[in-house]
């Protein structure tokens, strides 16, 4: 290891993009540290009454705020099907148009045995 380190014509870190380097242990030491300064039981209170808490808002909120909002919502969910099945609707009338007008439209095949037969008419007289 010395001697990479005495030769001048080797970079001492690779070049490019490399990963960034992260401690392996160091989410278990930072969850360790919040569990000793936490205590089991202190943790398990603090987390009761949070979760009573939460439990406890739902219940009290007023059902209104939550209507309006789902009401809303709905509306808009109504106002994009209606939009949608109206372009559903337009693309469709569009590919039938296109569906005719190809029907009308002269292939190779009839249009060579047109030539065929004019020359053969032309030739007979």
């Amino acid at each position: 290891m010395a001697e990479r380190r005495d030769r001048l014509d080797q970079p001492r870190e690779p070049r490019g993009l490399r990963p960034p380097r992260f401690d392996p242990e160091a989410f278990g030491q930072w969850t360790e540290r919040v569990a000793r300064f936490l205590g089991t039981g202190r943790y398990l209170i603090i987390q009761t009454m949070v979760v009573v808490g939460w439990i406890g808002w739902n219940v009290l909120t007023p059902k209104s705020w939550q209507d309006d909002r789902d009401r809303v919502n709905l509306e808009e969910d109504r106002g994009q099907g209606r939009q949608a099945k109206a372009d559903l609707e337009y693309l469709a009338r569009e590919l039938a148009a296109v569906r005719i007008a190809l029907g009308e439209v002269v292939t190779r095949d009839f249009l060579r045995s047109e030539l065929t037969r004019l020359d053969g008419s032309r030739d007979q007289t």
